[in-house]
């Protein structure tokens, strides 16, 4: 899809570094991570901060220490999915931990990449609120070039070890990223999935649109109170979203 001809404002990657697809985190060069012009101010003022610097030396010394982490770009989701153009966001824990998953955007995985259960439940559910047709099999990225911010709210991970890089700062770039999110006029749809999501999401203001239910994995997404399998969130945002005159999503 080509972005520019979208009307987007995000930059296009650096010369010599292309989409990321699989792989691993080589160095900590937030420099090198391009993201939309207008996410710019915020991660810079994040990145200086002390949260910021503290979370750099954290992932240099893991990385020193012979640790595999992923993604191989952990601000993917603010490039792909410029602040103005956010509709809607969908809010992750932490990336897969798996080799050749994670590729900076939440619940997606690398093309060609076997799909994990939660994504699976995720498509699934997209088929049964939808209908059979044309969509994603693994990487989400046509959904975070219509104004989807897949957001993690942990943006690395270190192999074979989910949340091992939480509570290190990211989230406190993260719930900035939501406040901002939050604190605009534009009406837009919050999918919380799960516990985690729902309570990084407990005071979206009353002009947005909040979705809530269990987690899509398979520990929980059939289970009571609110299965996944079921909630119709896809069609109930494109529903809201035209009511509020900002178009669909195609799912």
């Amino acid at each position: 899809m080509n972005r520019a001809r979208r009307g987007q404002t995000t930059q296009l990657p650096l010369e010599g570094w292309p989409r990321p697809a699989a792989g691993a985190l080589t160095a900590w060069e937030p420099e090198r991570w391009p993201v939309a012009a207008d996410w710019r101010r915020l991660v810079d003022g994040f990145l200086a901060s002390a949260a910021g610097l503290e979370l750099a030396a954290f992932v240099r010394a893991r990385l020193a220490g012979g640790a595999v982490i992923y993604p191989p770009r952990p601000l993917w989701a603010l490039e792909l999915t410029a602040l103005a153009q956010v509709r809607v966001v969908i809010l992750g824990q932490d990336p897969y931990h798996g080799p050749g998953q994670a590729q900076g955007l939440a619940f997606s995985v690398a093309p060609g990449t076997p799909a994990p259960p939660s994504l699976r439940n995720i498509l699934r559910e997209r088929e049964r609120d939808l209908g059979a047709g044309p969509g994603p099999k693994d990487s989400l990225c046509s959904w975070s070039e219509q104004g989807v911010l897949l957001l993690n709210t942990v943006l690395t991970v270190e192999q074979g070890q989910p949340a091992s890089h939480s509570g290190k700062g990211w989230e406190v770039l993260t719930c900035k990223i939501l406040a901002a999110l939050q604190d605009r006029p534009e009406p837009t749809v919050f999918m919380g999935w799960g516990a985690h999501a729902q309570a990084q999401l407990a005071r979206v203001p009353a002009h947005h649109l909040l979705l809530s239910a269990n987690h899509p994995s398979p520990l929980s997404a059939l289970r009571p109170p609110r299965p996944f399998v079921g909630c119709g969130h896809f069609s109930a945002a494109n529903a809201w979203l035209q009511a509020h005159g900002r178009g669909v999503v195609s799912w």
